[in-house]
């Protein structure tokens, strides 16, 4: 499948605020925590909390979500289908992280140990 450029345009315009509590209802409908959600956000993005609930608060759009981000390294081994989309092959650098966040709350949700979820470093195939 192929992002086109609509599809990137409502992504960046998209607001944070918007997508959040869908993730939280997902992963708390799984046996997750609120908590655990939070800890994924932080490693990919490198927001604490309160950046996190400043950017529910502000409304801000995903494009300014990760102009703010500190990506973590290891972003780059989140692979896989997400939305009908394989990550590793979204060009847009925005819809991909978008994709990248989309894809650890689904794993989240799913059961999936959070060591592996972070991509730690010592675990096996990710």
């Amino acid at each position: 499948m192929h992002v086109t450029e609509e599809q990137n345009n409502r992504i960046a315009n998209m607001t944070f605020a918007s997508v959040y509590p869908h993730y939280v209802t997902k992963v708390e409908k799984k046996g997750r925590t609120k908590a655990e959600l939070h800890q994924v956000i932080t490693w990919l993005t490198g927001f604490d909390d309160k950046h996190i609930q400043d950017c529910i608060d502000k409304k801000i759009t995903f494009n300014q979500f990760f102009q703010d981000a500190n990506l973590h390294p290891n972003t780059h081994l989140i692979k896989g289908v997400i939305c009908g989309y394989r990550i590793e092959d979204i060009t847009y650098p925005l819809t991909r992280n978008v994709r990248y966040l989309d894809k650890l709350v689904d794993e989240l949700a799913k059961g999936r140990k959070m060591e592996k979820i972070l991509r730690a470093e010592h675990s096996d195939k990710n």
